[in-house]
């Protein structure tokens, strides 16, 4: 039984990565914003919008203690999940952490062309995207890098991950 949790920055891959991941282990793949949404019969940006961003966390807080369940999954997390409460803990505990790095130029990049909506960047021009990641990254990276395993860039494929973290499994 195993679970592989992938954590990092909005628009760092997680998802498009943990899909390949999960064909590559032959395990399930789930999203936590598509689960949160499934869950709630509501989008993320309507969470926030109408029950607020502490009901949201606390909506990620229950997935996470939902994690100890499952077996043979590839979680792909939202940015902000390991970083509220004692959640990184939790994630550790639930499965095996890998931290998805990237530069803030590959983020602002990533995300000014993203086509998923995301409410703590809606309405943002270029500028305002630099300056927030600038200023979130390093606040949010103290818990990633709290993960297993942190990747940069040119590790992050289903392979590298697989050879990684194939004794752990």
């Amino acid at each position: 039984m195993s679970v592989v949790i992938l954590i990092g920055f909005m628009g760092c891959g997680k998802t498009t990565l943990g899909r390949k991941l999960a064909r590559a282990l032959d395990y399930r793949f789930l999203d936590a914003d598509d689960a949160i949404e499934a869950a709630e019969g509501m989008s993320i940006p309507e969470i926030f919008a109408q029950k607020g961003e502490s009901h949201f966390r606390q909506l990620e807080h229950q997935f996470i203690t939902g994690l100890r369940d499952r077996q043979n999954v590839v979680v792909s997390t939202g940015g902000g999940m390991p970083c509220f409460g004692n959640n990184m803990d939790l994630l550790n505990e639930a499965g095996t952490t890998i931290y998805l790095k990237r530069s803030v130029p590959e983020l602002v990049h990533r995300l000014v062309h993203a086509r998923k909506q995301r409410p703590l960047i809606a309405g943002k021009n270029r500028k305002e995207l630099v300056d927030f990641i600038s200023e979130l990254l390093p606040v949010r990276e103290k818990y990633y890098l709290q993960a297993a395993f942190v990747l940069e860039r040119d590790a992050q494929t289903a392979e590298t991950i697989r050879e990684l973290i194939g004794g752990d499994l």
